[in-house]
């Protein structure tokens, strides 16, 4: 940097610097940021010292455009996008199991009114996943006792779960 770039860049920031970085505070809010780009700014006017020329226009007015497309450009960045640090640690959700504690409890009391062979029958196809011809060879029953057995326990089931006052 030569004696004649610093004295421009010393003059830009001795007439303008303090009025710039009040602007961009205005913008930003953020006082930190402000300095940064008010910095920037002025690497610019003297990395570009032919957009100072007086017959271009005002100089004030050329360092504001720029601070203020700097702002916007910061603003679009991935550097705004990222995850901003807070001093509080937001609560973690709760989640509440008690619907579905309440639900198998009812469901476990109305299997208790089905008989033995329907209990066993929703055991093996719905508790246990398994298939009607598995659950056949499991009961040591025919596929087809498996099948009128497990509709006549689900609608049992039902009438049972609408005598407890539970209607779905």
């Amino acid at each position: 940097m030569t004696d004649a770039d610093e004295e421009l860049v010393r003059a830009l920031h001795d007439e303008h610097a303090g009025a710039l970085w009040a602007y961009v505070v205005s913008l930003t809010g953020d006082r930190v940021s402000a300095h940064d780009i008010v910095q920037e700014t002025l690497l610019r006017a003297w990395r570009h010292p032919e957009s100072l020329d007086p017959a271009r226009g005002s100089t004030r007015a050329w360092l504001f455009t720029v601070a203020r497309r700097l702002v916007i450009d910061d603003w679009r960045s991935a550097r705004n996008r990222r995850e901003s640090v807070h001093a509080d640690v937001p609560d973690r959700a709760v989640v509440d199991e008690s619907e579905q504690v309440l639900q198998q409890w009812v469901v476990a009391q109305a299997l208790t009114r089905l008989s033995a062979e329907h209990r066993a029958v929703l055991r093996e196809c719905y508790f246990a996943g398994r298939s009607v011809a598995d659950a056949a060879r499991t009961l040591g029953i025919p596929e087809g006792t498996v099948k009128s057995r497990t509709h006549y326990a689900l609608m049992n089931l039902r009438l049972a779960l609408q005598e407890m006052g539970v209607s779905r």
